[in-house]
């Protein structure tokens, strides 16, 4: 083979190689130009703690698409309502404690405009089986709407509650071997956790004669109740959502305390909830789920949570009403009206003392 021959060959070779990186880096650019189109339209991530009850909902498929869909994406992290003041949250968008109190405390640590947000709010309910359910009903301390819904007694629970009151002295309970012990309600720890710190609440002023506690007498008064109420369990979660999954499985205390949100979202799941009953304290307290600004990105997720349709749609498949609009809860729970009160009919709302004054009455309760 001559020279030129030779030379062009290798000059083929070349231009075939060249050809080939030149398709190839063409390939990259449009890779790096859709990594780069990918880029430019990514969401924005919105960094914040939430109460663990409202796990499931960020973390549920179709709200991390409609939350995308608006240019968010949310890393939340876990931990009681009531010790979120202790968190260091700089770095942090948003702090989303489960009542107003702890969220008052969080907003003056805030250096956003507006105040807190609450989309959506769930009250508190008692989630009995149904031998003790009916128990209770024998006995005077609830009243039974049907074979999975009806209303605690408070004021005749709390005196029961008082005296130490057994299973085993309340007629009916010798047909059922597990109602043992006790007559008590599973909480959660009230010094940290939402739902066992507003448990307090709503005993305090059924227990104080329709008064909320505002000072140092008010706890005295209630404080030698709440104590048996809380040291009778033992040992306590800080989150409610081991306790509820304990009792749907057949397992732990006849009677807890949940949010009506988990029970509604069971319900709407089409899970199975064995022989479960609904019993709605006669005096409760509502869950109002309080977002508390720390950047305007944190804002514009407490906003998107409020207003927008799709996202207040999902709100309601997670069992929580979202504030504004009974109609959408109203409507999602239709077919479950044996065991959710949607309009909670003769159920009093009781006011929530100041942070201060229920983090003493936690505290009272331990020693």
């Amino acid at each position: 083979m001559g020279f030129r021959e030779q030379a062009s060959r290798v000059k083929r070779i070349v231009g075939i190689v060249l050809a080939v990186l030149l398709i190839g880096g063409v390939a990259v650019a449009v890779a790096a130009g859709r990594d780069s189109k990918d880029t430019s339209t990514a969401t924005k991530t919105v960094r914040g703690v939430i109460g663990s009850e409202k796990a499931e909902f960020f973390a549920d498929p179709d709200v991390v698409k409609a939350l995308a869909a608006k240019g968010l994406t949310v890393k939340a992290e876990t931990s009681g309502s009531w010790a979120m003041d202790r968190l260091p949250l700089k770095g942090y968008d948003f702090a989303f404690p489960g009542s107003k109190a702890p969220a008052d405390e969080l907003q003056r640590g805030s250096a956003v405009k507006g105040g807190p947000l609450r989309p959506f709010y769930s009250p508190l309910v008692v989630v009995a089986h149904r031998a003790a359910a009916q128990v209770l009903a024998d006995n005077g301390l609830a009243r039974l709407s049907g074979p999975t819904g009806g209303k605690l007694l408070m004021g005749p629970y709390l005196r029961a509650a008082r005296t130490d009151r057994t299973w085993q002295q309340l007629k009916g309970a010798e047909k059922h071997a597990e109602l043992t012990g006790t007559v008590f309600i599973t909480s959660t720890d009230p010094v940290s956790s939402n739902s066992g710190a507003l448990y307090l609440a709503a005993a305090s002023y059924v227990a104080d004669g329709g008064r909320v506690a505002a000072d140092d007498a008010a706890i005295d008064r209630t404080a030698p109740l709440l104590k048996k109420l809380i040291q009778v369990q033992g040992a306590q979660q800080t989150s409610s959502d081991a306790p509820f999954r304990d009792f749907i499985s057949g397992v732990g205390n006849p009677l807890v305390l949940v949010y009506e949100s988990q029970v509604a979202s069971l319900l709407m799941q089409h899970q199975d909830t064995g022989d479960l009953v609904v019993l709605y304290p006669d005096t409760t307290v509502s869950s109002d789920h309080t977002l508390v600004p720390l950047t305007d990105t944190g804002r514009r997720l407490g906003e998107l949570l409020s207003t927008d349709p799709e996202l207040r749609r999902l709100v309601v498949r997670h069992g929580f009403r979202p504030q504004g609009a009974s109609a959408e809860f109203t409507a999602a729970t239709a077919d479950h009206t044996d065991y959710i009160d949607q309009q909670l009919t003769g159920v009093r709302q009781a006011p929530v003392p100041t942070a201060t004054v229920l983090r003493a009455m936690a505290r009272r309760t331990r020693g």
